[in-house]
């Protein structure tokens, strides 16, 4: 006679095979959940800036690359600059960039007068608004050179300051390979990369910024204007 115990035994290993199976379809299913939620690859923005423009040469050619990769970015112009090439900056403009203030005449802000830093500022914030229909909101001090007047000053004539947190160092001309690597090497979510389209042979930059492009679109970076609007 087959004990109730014996007679279990089966029961008991087919319930432990669906328990498994179970658990199986559980872990599977967890795996196929999204792995990066979409909020958080859209924190993935970097901010690409240009100084010292526009230039009748290098600018168009920043311009090429930018469209050909579908990128926005920030270009923060020199008055006189813009009075010599005004169709530049027009360009710059219709073609969706944001165009800023970076002085009239490239000085070190901090040592003019309350009178001459402010010429400086309005002076190219109309050449701008002469080609845009619009007055830049940030202005990007040259040289990096900051302190209470200046920002006090900016914000007397309604702008905030715009510095940057990755800089190559383009402007040096230390070559493609280096702008690009040193680039690269520093970028995070929210990075503001400071590059220069004027103020002399910006080929290399040029040159770099296609490489730049195309390996933060491999990492799922985004770009984005800075909010000067």
């Amino acid at each position: 006679m087959t004990s109730p115990r014996a007679t279990d035994r089966p029961r008991r290993r087919r319930a432990a095979r669906l328990a498994i199976g179970t658990l199986v379809a559980a872990a599977t299913a967890v795996v196929a959940l999204p792995a990066v939620p979409a909020q958080a690859a859209a924190s993935k923005v970097v901010y690409l800036t240009f100084d010292d423009g526009p230039s009748p040469r290098y600018t168009p050619q920043v311009l090429s690359v930018l469209s050909q990769f579908g990128v926005r970015a920030t270009f923060f112009e020199i008055g006189q600059n813009v009075a010599a090439n005004p169709a530049v900056t027009r360009r710059v403009h219709e073609q969706g960039h944001s165009v800023q203030n970076h002085s009239w005449s490239h000085p070190d802000l901090r040592s003019l007068s309350k009178s001459a830093f402010d010429s400086q500022v309005t002076a190219t914030d109309a050449r701008i608004r002469a080609q845009t229909g619009t007055t830049p909101r940030c202005l990007r001090p040259p040289y990096g050179g900051v302190n209470a007047a200046v920002r006090s000053g900016a914000a007397r004539l309604g702008k905030s300051v715009q510095m940057w947190s990755v800089d190559p160092q383009d402007w040096a001309r230390p070559g493609r390979t280096a702008i690009e690597r040193r680039v690269l090497d520093r970028v995070a979510p929210g990075s503001v990369v400071l590059l220069h389209d004027g103020g002399g042979d910006r080929s290399q930059t040029v040159a770099a910024l296609p490489g730049i492009l195309r390996t933060l679109k491999a990492r799922g970076y985004s770009f984005a204007l800075l909010p000067c609007r």
